[in-house]
């Protein structure tokens, strides 16, 4: 889609109102031009009257081009500030497989250096509009006033075209080399932030991120941008020089050649003045507008959800599910440098309303892809989900991923406390949780948000758990809750806040290293290179036995 098309799609009646009224300033233009060429210049003319009507047209081209450009600005702005909605909108709808196939650097350099281009292009796209149309106004006035004339200047302006298609091409493809540029810098930005305690510990690696990676990448992106601002500085000035050289070539053949009356060539020396600014404005604006054009590729390159598509869609109301089967779930990562993804499954499972699932497996076992699995944050390659028999589509996935509240080892942890419903949590209820958790006197509240989220990672999770579950959802998956907690907290989860959740209704299921505690599962699964398999009950508790004996 371009930007006009864009504009276009949006409010197709203001778009028109700008089209309609930059073709009325651009011909009330050319009006001041022909009024001062036939009647300004006569010696008849009756200067008080001249004067007024002058006043006139300027008055009228005034009111036309002032309506027509702060439309435009205002038509502009509206549909950068619905694309930036939207794009929000999109990627909270869009499915957290392709997020993470897209990359957080990308999404980010969309939502601001992609945005950004748009905004700066619909402030340019004015200047535009109005130079297209004067153009053509212009041009259809000069060749009623000389058809040779107006040949030449045609001529001469194809000529000038075709110099700058030329250097647009250049300017198009550094453009486009500098928005792969912003992309890599955000990679070393995020990379530069997430890594700041090892950048801060190991100074040797700093310099080697400094010299091997962010300054290449930035010297990269400094080169194009200086080639795409020569290039459009050099169009600037070829086109200010073409039509310099354009205007003495008019009077030479009016003049010097007998083509036309000096006055003639006057009114095109005028006219030429008059669409030099304009013209030169376009040219000035060109690597805006075809930076817009690229930031756009981008946005439709991301691949993310429909637009118009709803947060919280309607569907099936899952919750109270008795029972929840995996049925020969499958699911395999992409390949990468021609050797094959990793592959989970077939899974097989199911879960029961009120079960206490402990997951156990060692690192890179699928553990962590199992629990997206469940929750329905990815989509398994084959196989099933039935909850109560009703297998999980594209139809009430949402609704299925409702009933799950997490602590994910990667979490992002808000301030906004919600129920699951979207509701507000009553302030007495996040008062016992902080106690129970331990961060009461560390934590304040208004009834709607924590006051702080800074702490360790211990405590952070701490504050996640609680937001999870006071969205009180029927399941409530951990990914290594317990790993950073302190030996007695540890003891207190186990022994006391899990069972408690439980006793609640909930379904729990915990991805655990912690051995100690298997006993206190109703259920022990276990996942090696992407298979599941439930461990005896009788087994699980005898082996953890004999570990504690051994002290281990």
């Amino acid at each position: 889609m371009t930007l006009l098309g864009l504009l276009f799609s949006g409010r197709k009646a203001a778009f028109v109102a700008v089209v309609v009224f930059s073709v009325l300033s651009a011909l009330l233009s050319v009006a001041v031009l022909a009024f001062i060429g036939q009647r300004m210049l006569s010696a008849q003319a009756d200067l008080g009257l001249v004067l007024l009507q002058f006043s006139g047209l300027l008055a009228a081209l005034l009111a036309a081009a002032t309506i027509a450009q702060v439309t435009l600005h205002k038509l502009g702005h509206r549909m950068v500030y619905g694309l930036r909605r939207d794009l929000v909108r999109r990627v909270l709808a869009t499915d957290i497989e392709q997020l993470e196939k897209v990359g957080g650097a990308p999404l980010l350099a969309a939502l601001s250096t992609d945005v950004r281009n748009l905004t700066i292009a619909f402030v340019h796209l004015p200047e535009l509009v109005y130079g297209c149309a004067l153009s053509v106004a212009a041009l259809g006035w000069l060749a009623w006033l000389s058809p040779g004339l107006f040949g030449v200047t045609v001529g001469w302006l194809l000529l000038t075209a075709g110099m700058g298609i030329w250097l647009v091409g250049r300017i198009n493809f550094h453009v486009g080399q500098v928005r792969e540029g912003d992309d890599r810098l955000y990679q070393d930005y995020q990379a530069m932030i997430d890594g700041r305690k090892e950048l801060a510990l190991n100074r040797h690696r700093a310099a080697r991120f400094f010299d091997e990676e962010f300054d290449g990448h930035a010297e990269a992106y400094r080169d194009h941008v200086t080639r795409a601002d020569i290039h459009n500085g050099i169009a600037g000035n070829l086109a200010n020089v073409l039509m310099l050289g354009l205007i003495g070539v008019l009077f030479f053949l009016a003049v010097g050649q007998g083509w036309a009356p000096a006055d003639t060539a006057s009114i095109f020396a005028l006219t030429i003045l008059l669409l030099r600014t304009p013209l030169i404005g376009a040219v000035a604006a060109l690597p805006t507008l075809l930076a817009a054009r690229v930031s756009l590729k981008k946005l439709a390159g991301l691949a993310l959800a429909e637009a118009g598509e709803a947060i919280v869609p309607e569907g099936d109301d899952l919750s109270g599910f008795q029972r929840l089967v995996l049925q020969g779930i499958t699911y395999r990562y992409p390949d990468q440098d021609g050797l094959g993804g990793f592959a989970v499954g077939p899974l097989d499972l199911e879960i029961h309303r009120g079960d206490l699932i402990f997951v156990q497996g060692g690192n890179g076992s699928g553990k962590s892809t199992f629990a997206r699995l469940l929750t329905g944050l990815y989509r398994p390659a084959s196989g099933d989900i039935l909850v109560d028999d009703v297998p999980v589509c594209d139809d009430n996935r949402v609704a299925y991923r409702q009933l799950f509240s997490s602590v994910f080892t990667d979490f992002h942890l808000f301030s906004r406390l919600l129920r699951g419903t979207g509701g507000d949590v009553p302030a007495t209820e996040v008062d016992q949780w902080l106690a129970t958790l331990g961060m009461h006197h560390k934590v304040d509240h208004d009834g709607q948000r924590l006051s702080d989220v800074r702490f360790s990672q211990g405590q952070r999770k701490r504050l996640a758990l609680l937001m999870a579950a006071v969205e009180q959802r029927d399941c409530l998956l951990l990914d290594e809750w317990a790993a950073d907690q302190d030996p007695q907290f540890r003891q207190f989860f186990y022994h006391e806040l899990l069972p408690a959740l439980q006793s609640q209704g909930k379904t729990i299921i915990a991805i655990t290293h912690d051995d100690h505690y298997f006993d206190r599962a109703d259920r022990l699964l276990k996942m090696d290179a992407g298979c599941l398999t439930e461990v005896d009950g009788q087994t699980a508790r005898q082996s953890v036995q004999v570990l504690r004996e051994a002290g281990v």
